[in-house]
């Protein structure tokens, strides 16, 4: 525990009936939803926060700031949920040997995630507001159509079209196999920082730290390492309260190596595709997802940050891209000042950046 909050703390939405709704995959995973529901009235919208990849449902309910979901129950939006994924670091799937891809993610976690939310809000408006991998996943499940009856997405850092700058496209190739062949790690965790003296955790965090002389947190560092390029990689520090930069390590979890395999493939291609064609288990699944963006009746909220140095302008090209197949049916928000993550959980984004999500999910329920 840092500065008094606790992991996975629930303190953060306040005045709030909570409750956890608990559903399985079909490939035998057990996740999470979780419900914040304030007045007796029933909406008609419902808004579901859904992490990327290493994060979690905490990204959207953090108690240091003016928090996304308690933003949304203050202004208008009484029904909010959050989904903790199989790629969530509240649970011990990132690191398990194993081949999980984003492909598990839209063939099994979504479908089960949507049928237990609808068990509960039934035919209601259901808008998503989705963050980095989560928010490619779900877009590639709305092409695969896995996944239906979305009112609106917003897309924050990025969806279908997948870029990263140079440093990262060389991280990407050959960090994993030097990772796990030369050092003999499958994963790898922002907390490595802590790990015994001279083992080889803490040795890697020791040299990734004298690379990144702009602040005396490792995990910072690490994850600096592991997504993006840049000192720091992911956000501003200015952008932060000082608590959140203690605590990345907790917001931000370990990650396996064979998600860095997809998203490997997916830089490669430009965009979304299936990370192995021959998996008799993703037949269904599109090798090429954006060749089905044509069929997403979504409207979609390219969101991005000016200064993103994870994904870099992904989103705009995206937006583009998605606007010559289905002309005037997306938007994009490009946030001056904000880099990847900082949108989400920066000291000052229920100004700079929630009314810009508030007011196209308000325009998308009239």
């Amino acid at each position: 525990m840092r500065h008094g909050i606790a992991r996975h703390t629930l303190e953060g939405v306040r005045d709030a009936r909570v409750s956890a709704h608990p559903f399985t995959t079909a490939d035998g995973l057990a996740l999470n939803l979780t419900r914040f529901q304030r007045g007796e009235s029933e909406s008609d919208d419902v808004v579901l926060l859904m992490h990327g990849l290493t994060a979690s449902s905490d990204l959207f309910i953090m108690p240091e700031h003016y928090n996304m979901a308690t933003y949304l129950l203050d202004h208008g939006f009484p029904d909010v949920w959050t989904v903790d994924l199989r790629i969530s670091s509240r649970y011990p799937y990132n690191t398990e040997p194993g081949d999980f891809s984003l492909d598990d993610v839209v063939h099994y976690d979504h479908p089960a995630m949507l049928a237990e939310l609808r068990r509960h809000v039934g035919q209601r408006r259901v808008h998503v507001v989705a963050h980095c991998m989560g928010s490619t996943a779900l877009s590639m499940s709305l092409a695969a159509g896995t996944v239906t009856g979305i009112t609106s997405m917003v897309a924050q850092s990025v969806g279908l079209v997948v870029k990263v700058p140079g440093w990262s496209r060389w991280k990407i190739e050959f960090a994993p196999p030097l990772l796990e062949h030369v050092l003999g790690m499958s994963a790898i965790d922002p907390r490595m920082g802590d790990s015994a003296r001279f083992t080889r955790s803490w040795a890697l965090s020791k040299l990734v730290s004298l690379a990144h002389p702009e602040c005396d947190n490792s995990a910072c560092h690490l994850v600096s390492l592991m997504w993006g390029a840049g000192w720091p990689a992911l956000y501003s520090h200015a952008n932060l309260e000082p608590e959140t930069h203690d605590r990345i390590g907790d917001l931000l979890g370990p990650s396996g190596l064979h998600y860095y395999r997809h998203i490997r493939k997916m830089v490669r291609a430009g965009h979304a595709v299936k990370h192995a064609p021959d998996d008799r288990r993703h037949a269904a699944l599109p090798d090429d997802y954006l060749a089905n963006a044509a069929g997403i009746s979504t409207p979609i909220l390219f969101m991005t940050g000016q200064d993103n140095h994870v994904f870099g302008d992904s989103n705009v090209i995206g937006h583009q891209t998605l606007n010559q197949l289905t002309p005037d049916q997306h938007e994009l928000a490009v946030l001056p000042g904000y880099g990847y993550l900082d949108p989400i959980i920066g000291k000052r984004a229920h100004l700079d950046v929630f009314p810009r999500i508030l007011d196209f999910l308000q325009r998308r329920a009239a």
